[in-house]
């Protein structure tokens, strides 16, 4: 009789596919990457693969249904994170496809191994991930890769299932079971690798052993990925101190690490400008803000107008948002001209004070760097405002009562109302801050739940909300202004 292990290595060799470093979609992560890699691909490769998992945990919070978070994971993966099958374009390197999502699983196992939430969190997005991979693949595809696993379950023989027919069928009577002929394909486990299906009575358990129709293979599976990616996690967090003394490699963990629970990835790449013809000028700001802008920079701009100041970390926040948004250096420093002190600040004491700053945070003094607009995540793990200061994210930094009166106040007038502050809060609450910001842009753009930014995007950057947010104006603008087609018109 040939071994498991026989078979598996000469349906290997026997694949037209053998020569692939990587022969399957599907990966279990079982084996580290062994092979040179620069600080660049090691980071790119983590913020792409984060980008995903952040998006599954919005799913997640936002409870979309199951073929909705497919529809939107599987977009999301062939923007980042492309994993084409075989049989895929000779054009199309697939092999390096696969190394980077490899390399990008291993990177974040080591900056979410630290903390037993960091590890919960992880398990759960890296789950759900593998699942929809495993729903999208051919079954040829998946057949491929199940027979090159070695897993700990037996097929039940027919004798057995034959023994066992009316209790199977009691667990399973809508499963077809033919009068004369071979029972429908049993696989028997070990009952604690399908605690989903016991708790749901959905097997037959004898002596220790669950009778799991093919049909629920995939149960099977997801707990055997499950309980691997949670051991090997264990074991990786006992090798981590050894990376203690590298300097160039723990920041980056840290910033990933920070990414995740703020829900976003740790980079600034979602920085948008308007570069669409449209020319922002200082004094569409107070107009723009009201119609436009997040709370965060709808708090910062509000709070400017009050005080005639920002301390700081609020200047800084709102002139890179603004430079994001449009605004040019000219533009820049004739709007905080006007905005401090009521516009009565000298001139002298206004370059002294405030000009080099706003110069520098376009690029024009000190070292010329262009600094791009803060993004959420950043925003988020930023360090808490004291009660002089207005920086940071409402959604994080405020009280309760205090976000639900901003909200009340700043978007009474775009729809939101005290109903749809409880939903809001538990966001809140739950520490998905960048959901409930887009659950309040949802709600104020008349948008379908879900639906996010668009086609269920999001809000990871404040000028993307800003973005969308006029994109939206546009879209509305065009249609209440398009001619009407005679044609279309029927006489009542």
């Amino acid at each position: 009789m040939i071994s498991r292990e026989k078979r598996a290595a000469a349906s290997a060799a026997a694949s037209p596919y053998a020569h692939l470093t990587y022969q399957h979609r599907l990966n279990f992560y079982d084996e580290p990457p062994r092979y040179n890699i620069t600080l660049d691909e090691f980071e790119s490769c983590a913020i792409d693969r984060l980008r995903i998992l952040s998006e599954i945990e919005s799913c997640l919070a936002r409870n979309r249904s199951p073929e909705d978070m497919k529809t939107v994971i599987d977009a999301q993966c062939r923007k980042f994170l492309p994993l084409d099958a075989n049989t895929a374009s000779k054009l199309v390197d697939v092999d390096a496809q696969r190394k980077r999502d490899h390399l990008g699983h291993f990177v974040l196992r080591l900056a979410f191994c630290r903390s037993e939430e960091l590890r919960r969190r992880f398990v759960k997005s890296e789950t759900m991930l593998f699942r929809i991979r495993y729903e999208l693949a051919d079954q040829n595809e998946v057949n491929q890769f199940l027979e090159s696993k070695k897993f700990a379950w037996e097929k039940a023989s027919n004798g057995e299932l034959q023994s066992l027919k009316s209790e199977l069928i009691a667990v399973h009577p809508r499963l077809p079971w033919p009068e004369n002929g071979s029972p429908p394909a049993y696989y028997k486990v070990n009952w604690t690798s399908v605690p989903d299906l016991v708790a749901q009575r959905k097997v037959l358990l004898r002596l220790g052993k669950a009778y799991v129709p093919a049909t629920e293979q995939e149960s099977i599976v997801l707990q055997e990925f499950q309980e691997r990616i949670e051991s090997n996690l264990d074991r990786t967090a006992k090798a981590l101190p050894r990376l203690d003394e590298d300097d160039r490699i723990l920041p980056i963990l840290g910033h990933l690490a920070d990414g995740l629970l703020a829900g976003i990835p740790m980079d600034s790449s979602f920085a948008v400008t308007e570069g669409d013809g449209v020319t922002i000028t200082a004094d569409m700001i107070e107009d723009l803000s009201r119609k436009h802008f997040p709370l965060c920079m709808r708090n910062l701009h509000d709070n400017l107008r009050k005080d005639k100041h920002l301390k700081h970390a609020g200047r800084l926040q709102y002139t890179l948002f603004l430079k994001g948004f449009g605004l040019t250096l000219d533009e820049a420093i004739v709007f905080w001209r006007k905005s401090y002190r009521g516009g009565k600040v000298k001139d002298d004491d206004f370059n002294k004070e405030y000009k080099y700053n706003i110069r520098h945070s376009y690029g024009q003094e000190g070292k010329r760097a262009d600094y791009p607009p803060m993004n959420c995540a950043r925003i988020i793990t930023s360090q808490q405002p004291s009660a002089q200061e207005s920086h940071g994210c409402p959604f994080k930094h405020f009280s309760i009562e205090n976000l639900d009166t901003a909200l009340l106040t700043k978007y009474g007038s775009c729809g939101m109302n005290s109903s749809a502050l409880p939903e809001i809060n538990k966001y809140v609450k739950d520490g998905h801050y960048h959901v409930a910001c887009t659950r309040v842009y949802e709600i104020t753009h008349n948008i379908r739940k879900g639906e996010g930014l668009g086609g269920g995007e999001s809000v990871t950057h404040p000028n993307l909300y800003a973005r969308r947010s006029m994109d939206a104006a546009k879209v509305l603008i065009k249609a209440e202004t398009a001619p009407v087609d005679p044609s279309a018109m029927v006489e009542g």
